[in-house]
């Protein structure tokens, strides 16, 4: 019988709740992983979840959702929403992210995604350096973890339900404007997305306040400009 031979990208330790279980032995209750994806998209929405997770429950395969295929995160996906005590979705569409920049179009995600969980978290576990929740919740009930994804079995769990949700709906939007491959790229670019920019122009469902519309005035759409205030995270 011949040797099953994991992915190297798998073979890494993987994430787990040592960050979940000092906050539960501290007598915190109900703690919230959140992560985001498509923040560097040229199309379709920011999406952020928030996921809180069972002390009494454990569940096997889950890493970061950049490590996993795509077929592997469908598998998890049901197997995590099931095993999650609660959670929610939360999005910015491509017009707020245009409106709001970055910034606050990840804290506007991220306050849809708390307000739609059945219970209210006592602590927020986020991927990352920058506090996108604390000005909803208070930054002392934030814990920023680096590469949360990889470490945090909330925040992974969160970064995979986040990106089958996004996926499926940018799979949904290919259907509606096929011409730019949207279930293949979900919205991030690639030569295939670039060259249907210039061939057809934005989308509705594009940001156009992005610098790659600086490319496509040929086609007549402005690039939209928001005060340099609120735009420093675009590129």
């Amino acid at each position: 019988m011949g040797t099953h031979k994991v992915r190297k990208s798998l073979q890494s330790v993987p994430p787990n709740l040592a960050y979940e279980k000092y906050l539960w032995e501290e007598g915190i209750r109900y703690v919230a992983g959140i992560d985001e994806v498509g923040k560097g998209a040229w199309a379709g929405p920011l999406t952020i979840v928030a996921a809180i997770v069972p002390q009494g429950k454990r569940i096997y395969k889950v890493r970061d959702s950049k490590l996993l295929k795509e077929s592997e995160r469908e598998s998890l996906f049901p197997k995590i929403s099931e095993w999650c005590v609660t959670w929610a979705v939360g999005h910015a569409s491509n017009d707020e992210c245009d409106e709001l920049g970055m910034s606050e179009s990840q804290k506007l995600a991220a306050r849809r995604a708390i307000e739609g969980l059945s219970l209210t978290p006592q602590h927020y576990l986020i991927d990352g350096k920058w506090d996108f929740v604390g000005h909803a919740v208070g930054a002392t009930k934030v814990t920023k973890i680096i590469k949360g994804d990889t470490k945090c079995l909330s925040i992974a769990s969160a970064s995979i339900l986040a990106k089958v949700v996004r996926d499926r709906m940018m799979r949904n939007y290919d259907n509606q404007y096929p011409n730019y491959n949207f279930a293949s790229n979900k919205g991030y670019p690639s030569p295939q997305h670039i060259e249907a920019l210039h061939q057809w122009g934005p989308s509705n469902i594009h940001r156009k306040s992005w610098a790659f519309m600086d490319e496509l005035k040929s086609h007549g759409v402005p690039r939209i400009v928001r005060p340099s205030s609120q735009g420093t995270l675009f590129p």
